[in-house]
């Protein structure tokens, strides 16, 4: 999938649940209600009481509409919620018409509904909100009733206050509204990462259990297919030769060989509940890692050293970290020149597994970004040598499920050329138990 296709997925947002809707609106109806209570009845502020309440009657009277003729937990449409919101800027601007428009400290009000329209609707369904916001605090801006006061009084902000509060205003309603949309875009984009990354680790234990029930299965099939052997040949001494018999019993014979012979193979990958399965040398992990690409142009090297007087390290055979090595050899082998250098270095405090390659390195502009969903260098896999299409997921998906061992993962440019991926672990999270 191109990353252009994956930013639509990230736009084609959620969209918002009816009861979200009506849980909002009863709180700015609540808010908008006690307010009226307090200028008027606490302060003594004049203020027109019955259009006020008109208003609030109206949203009153709209959530109620909704609650009662549709389920709450019902998604609405990206428009119904456009709808809903706007009647929500539209019932905002009335109140505050009424309440001296943009003297009203009570404006800012008019930033939740794009802020909302934002984080959950798609981009152009959140534009639309957008402007129309604008527009209803331009309209408040020149046209509105006196802020309530003192009785008798009457308050009167110069108009370049006012035009300092519009612009704050609007200012609020574009950078919120920006701000929330790349907000949520990134997390919309960090949740299909991470379900990326639990599939592929799914795909890895599901590949390593079926291969114990692949020896499993070569291990209880080889008694019968011994048996099939021994009794087609004593059938093959009592047959004429010549005969269409001895033909059709020479035929099951080949193919209870074959079928031996497919089962010796299938043993040769032992049982993954088997505890000396669970556990390989570091030779053994660097080969497993390297090998599926030594078969193209770049010359794959591996190599293992250990520091003096170092115990023995053998690691536990874990899924992630065998897909999450190879992944990175995969990226150096399409970008070297002509060769990947794998190197593992152990003590008895830490393991250090290295990609190296001598190709150009990583550009300085990705690499303070490297390990992130969606950051590529590849133009969509043409010319790469794995033809692996470039859309940013494989440094990340590598790099979370290494962490999820208790892995330090580290991209840089080494000195003498190249990318270099340091992958880092304790023993203790890496190092496989003693095997009585």
């Amino acid at each position: 999938m191109p990353e252009g296709q994956l930013w639509d997925w990230a736009d084609a947002r959620r969209g918002l649940r009816l009861r979200t809707i009506v849980t909002m609106r009863w709180g700015m109806l609540g808010m908008q209600t006690a307010a009226l209570m307090i200028v008027v009845f606490g302060l003594h502020f004049a203020a027109p009481i019955l259009p006020i309440l008109a208003a609030i009657a109206i949203g009153a009277w709209m959530n109620l509409s909704y609650s009662l003729s549709w389920p709450g937990g019902r998604l609405t449409g990206h428009w119904e919620a456009v709808f809903q919101l706007i009647f929500d800027v539209i019932q905002s601007a009335v109140i505050l018409g009424l309440t001296g428009g943009l003297s009203n400290p009570f404006a800012l009000m008019m930033l939740a509904p794009v802020i909302v329209a934002a984080a959950t609707l798609p981009s152009r369904h959140a534009l639309v909100l957008g402007v129309l916001s604008i527009a209803a605090v331009t309209l408040l801006g020149f046209w509105s009733m006196p802020l309530p006061w003192l009785e008798g009084a009457h308050l009167e902000l110069p108009w370049p206050y006012r035009l300092v509060i519009w612009g704050a205003v609007v200012t609020g309603i574009v950078f919120n509204g920006v701000y929330a949309w790349h907000a949520s875009a990134e997390a919309s984009r960090m949740e299909l990462a991470l379900a990326t990354t639990q599939a592929v680790l799914s795909r890895e234990q599901r590949l390593s259990a079926l291969g114990g029930l692949a020896a499993s299965a070569a291990h209880e099939l080889g008694t019968p297919l011994a048996t099939i052997q021994v009794v087609t040949k004593e059938m093959l001494r009592e047959t004429e030769p010549g005969s269409a018999l001895r033909d059709d019993v020479q035929l099951l014979a080949d193919q209870a060989e074959r079928c031996r012979e497919i089962l010796r193979r299938l043993s040769n990958s032992p049982e993954t509940g088997d505890a000396h399965h669970a556990r390989m040398s570091l030779t053994q992990l660097l080969d497993e890692v390297a090998d599926p690409h030594r078969d193209g142009p770049i010359f794959v090297s591996s190599e293992v050293a250990c520091a003096p007087g170092a115990s023995i390290l053998e690691v536990r055979r874990l899924p992630e970290v065998l897909h999450g090595l190879s992944a990175f050899v995969e990226n150096a082998v399409d970008f070297a020149i002509s060769t990947v250098e794998l190197v593992a270095f152990y003590d008895d405090e830490r393991l250090i597994v290295e990609v190296r390659d001598d190709g150009p390195g990583f550009l300085p502009e990705v690499l303070s970004r490297l390990g992130e969903p969606y950051v590529t260098t590849r133009s969509q896999g043409e010319g790469s040598r794995s033809n692996h299409l470039g859309m940013g997921l494989g440094f990340f998906i590598a790099k979370t499920l290494l962490e999820r061992t208790g892995a330090h993962v580290e991209f840089r440019n080494a000195r003498r050329g190249g990318a270099l991926v340091s992958v880092r672990w304790t023993r203790a999270n890496i190092e496989a138990p003693l095997v009585n």
